[in-house]
């Protein structure tokens, strides 16, 4: 049963001007404030406790910005990516929000709460059709957490869809008392192809305080595209991004959705709600080896 502060909690999120304080927040975090931004970055890392021994840049006083710490890069060898060719690999630190099969066009959410594949895909059941009873898996960065996303497999990539949205914060508890929370929520969509494994997509979810969501081959995706879904397409492009490298980042925390072809992936049987993940980590295998 939700209490009346966590009411409270989720309720005032409908009320408050979530776009305006979190492009205000990202043009805080983006500022050169010298010993301010220290003081800042110091206290982020105590309330959150956050493991700065897995940084590569392990002193917070050499960070010019908020931003370049929350994006920090970690050091040599401390997130290995899983070898087994077969294998795909967690995109992401985080906890798992949600993961199974994807029940034709219906999405688990939370408890109870599903959303659907095409909007959550942009609109497009061009975009989706080949996914509906596929498989999923959602996982949650909280602000602790290292905030790079990295490929769970090697894919050509297709095409990137930004779409507008709301910034509705992405924790647990509004996940599961938000209706179509990852549908209706500011995101970056981006579509790949791999011979073994067939059509996959990633999608980074924006939320509250989430300034900025980028990728390695587009830079600054939102907010730079605006009010209007905008389709970049890279069929031509020939860009291939390897397992484990990085995809993407996001200037302040979210959540990332990889979403499936049926038959085509065995999730790892330990994974489960709630269950904390590393970055290269085995997300599942190929059904077909």
């Amino acid at each position: 049963m939700t209490s009346l502060v966590d009411k409270v909690k989720v309720t005032s999120q409908y009320f408050l001007p979530k776009k305006f304080l979190s492009r205000s927040i990202g043009v805080l975090a983006s500022s050169k404030m010298g010993k301010a931004t220290t003081f800042l970055i110091d206290s982020f890392v105590k309330y959150y406790h956050v493991d700065m021994t897995e940084a590569k840049i392990k002193s917070t006083a050499k960070y010019k910005t908020f931003n370049d710490f929350f994006t920090r890069e970690l050091k040599s060898g401390a997130r290995p990516i899983i070898e087994d060719q077969n294998a795909l690999a967690m995109p992401a630190d985080g906890r798992i929000s949600e993961l199974g099969d994807i029940y034709k066009d219906a999405i688990l959410q939370a408890k109870n709460h599903y959303y659907s594949l095409e909007a959550l895909l942009g609109g497009n059941p061009k975009d989706s059709q080949s996914f509906e009873n596929g498989t999923f898996a959602t996982i949650y960065l909280s602000p602790k957490d290292y905030h790079r996303v990295h490929m769970p497999y090697t894919g050509k990539l297709e095409k990137m869809i930004f779409v507008p949205g709301d910034l509705f914060s992405v924790n647990p508890l509004t996940a599961q008392n938000v209706d179509n929370l990852f549908a209706r929520n500011e995101r970056v969509i981006c579509f790949f192809n791999n011979e073994k494994l067939g059509r996959f997509a990633v999608v980074m979810v924006g939320a509250t305080i989430v300034a900025s969501i980028e990728t390695v081959f587009a830079g600054t995706v939102a907010p730079k595209c605006g009010k209007e879904i905008t389709i970049y397409d890279y069929s031509k492009d020939n860009i291939v991004i390897e397992k484990g490298k990085e995809l993407g980042r996001f200037k302040l925390g979210s959540t990332a959705i990889c979403v499936f072809e049926p038959k085509k992936v065995n999730l790892a049987k330990e994974l489960k709600n709630s269950v904390p993940v590393k970055m290269g980590t085995k997300l599942g295998e190929l059904t077909s080896k």
